[in-house]
């Protein structure tokens, strides 16, 4: 994430000012306003609006419970490891969850369920990369670096039992 000349925008959104970044092509970062993993602009990036109309417009769908697939182009900053983690992310369902151990598992690596969390801890692109939908092997919501608290709130917004209001 150092000096790699992007764009970077604002998104006022329900959980809070989130910062996007990509290039004239691709999304390559969000990060939430708080949270153990927020980070602010670099100082190479350049602020502009003008790449992110996509991005912005597929989350405000999201966030009022109208898009459930996100269909943007990304760019992932990670080890081949990480990629894997993030491309099994995207195909976990809107309103679904899974453990780190079922991860794990599917990659093959069933007692990687570590490797699979510090995985999903790196995600560059929480929400769009669904990161929130990987829970404890109790049912119980671990660590996210947006916070617990958003963590439950965008859960609660794919919660299935929305649909039926």
């Amino acid at each position: 994430m150092k000096n790699i000349p992007l764009f970077y925008t604002y998104f006022d959104s329900p959980v809070g000012r989130l910062l996007l970044a990509g290039d004239q092509k691709s999304l390559h970062f969000l990060s939430f306003p708080g949270g153990r993993k927020a980070f602010g602009p670099q100082p190479a990036w350049t602020m502009s609006d003008v790449h992110f109309d996509a991005v912005k417009e597929q989350l405000s769908l999201y966030f009022s419970g109208s898009l459930e697939v996100f269909d943007l182009p990304l760019t992932l900053h990670g080890t081949d490891f990480q990629k894997r983690v993030w491309e099994l992310l995207m195909e976990i369902s809107f309103g679904a969850t899974r453990t780190y151990g079922r991860l794990a598992e599917k990659l093959g690596t069933p007692k990687a369920s570590r490797a699979v969390g510090a995985a999903n801890g790196s995600n560059p692109i929480p929400i769009i990369i669904p990161c929130h939908r990987v829970i404890g092997s109790t049912g119980k919501l671990t660590g996210f670096g947006g916070g617990i608290d958003t963590k439950r709130f965008l859960l609660d917004l794919e919660s299935p039992s929305k649909k039926l209001l």
